[in-house]
C-alpha cells in the first residue's frame, strides 16, 4: 500500500477495505475510522468522532449534499487538530458552501490550540459595548482599559483580545464591530450562513484572536490550524483506497497576512 501525504504535511497509509457499490459520506467516515484514529488525541475515539460526523449530517441535511471529497477533508482536518466539529463545544464548524464542505474552527477551538503552547500563560478576548469604559493606546506606552458598565450597556462596538506570556510578555488586539463585519464579509465565504450568523460575537473574538496571536510565540498545532481555518480542502479517493489529501482549495485567512 502506497504512503501518502495529508495536509498537514504526515505521511500516512490508509486501510484497504473497500465499501461496494456507489459510496456515501457515511460509507466513508466507516472505511476511514482508522486514519481517524491515527489523528484523534487519546481522549477522543474514533467511534464517537464518527458519530459527530453523522450528528452533523443529521441537523445539517445540506452537509450530505458536500462532495464526500471535500466533507471527509474537513473530518480529517478537525481529527488532525483534535477539535471537535459541531458540537455545542464550539471547537470547530463543518460548513456546506454548494457542493464543497468548509472547515471553520470556532472561537473556543483556537483557545484551546493556543493552550497548547507552554509559552503562554493566559489568553481572552471579550466584546465592549457602548456604555461600558473602554480606552485604549498603542504606541511605545501601549494601555488597554476596560470597565464593563453595571446594567444597560447597549450594543457591542469593540471587541479586542489580549495574552499574557509566562515570562512576562503581552499583547492585544482592538477592531470595532464595522471593522469586524467588513473583515468578515471580505475573507468568509461563508458568512451568510454558519456560525458567522447564529455566533457573531464569537466569531468575532475568534477573529480578533487571529490577529493579535499572529505576534505571539506559539507551538505548529496553533499555526497550522490557523492556516487551515475556512478552507476547502478534498480527499482523492483511489481505488486501493490510499487517503491523499490536496492542499486547501480556499484559503481565507493565512496567518502572518494583513487579513488576520
Amino acid at each position: 500500500m502506497a504512503a501518502t501525504t495529508n495536509t498537514a504535511g504526515a505521511i500516512t497509509k490508509a486501510r484497504s477495505t473497500a465499501v461496494s457499490g456507489t459510496k456515501t459520506i457515511k460509507d466513508y467516515l466507516k472505511a476511514y475510522e482508522g486514519e481517524f484514529a491515527k489523528a484523534l488525541p487519546s481522549v477522543l475515539t474514533p467511534e464517537r468522532f464518527t458519530r459527530m460526523a453523522l450528528t452533523a449530517l443529521t441537523k445539517t441535511p445540506k452537509l450530505a449534499e458536500c462532495s464526500p471529497a471535500s466533507f471527509m477533508a474537513a473530518m480529517l482536518e478537525a481529527a488532525q487538530l483534535g477539535l471537535e466539529p459541531n458540537t455545542p463545544l464550539g471547537q470547530a464548524y463543518l460548513i456546506p458552501y454548494g457542493k464543497s464542505c468548509q472547515f471553520q474552527i470556532g472561537y473556543k477551538g483556537l483557545i484551546d490550540l493556543a493552550h497548547r503552547s507552554e509559552e503562554l500563560k493566559s489568553i481572552e478576548a471579550h466584546a465592549v459595548y457602548e456604555n461600558d469604559e473602554f480606552d485604549f493606546e498603542f504606541g511605545l506606552e501601549p494601555k488597554l482599559v476596560h470597565k464593563p458598565a453595571m446594567k444597560d450597556r447597549g450594543d457591542v462596538i469593540w471587541y479586542y483580545a489580549v495574552y499574557h506570556l509566562v515570562n512576562g510578555g503581552y499583547g492585544f488586539e482592538v477592531m470595532s464591530r464595522e471593522d469586524v463585519e467588513t473583515h468578515a464579509r471580505k475573507y468568509s465565504k461563508s458568512f451568510s450562513n454558519g456560525p458567522w450568523q447564529a455566533e457573531f460575537d464569537e466569531m468575532a473574538k475568534k477573529t480578533v484572536l487571529k490577529k493579535v496571536l499572529k505576534y505571539a510565540p506559539l507551538k505548529s498545532d496553533f499555526i497550522r490550524g490557523v492556516a487551515a481555518d475556512e478552507t476547502m480542502g478534498k480527499v482523492d479517493f483511489s481505488e486501493d483506497n490510499d487517503v491523499i489529501i490536496v492542499e486547501d482549495v480556499i484559503d481565507e485567512e493565512e496567518i502572518g497576512d494583513d487579513k488576520a
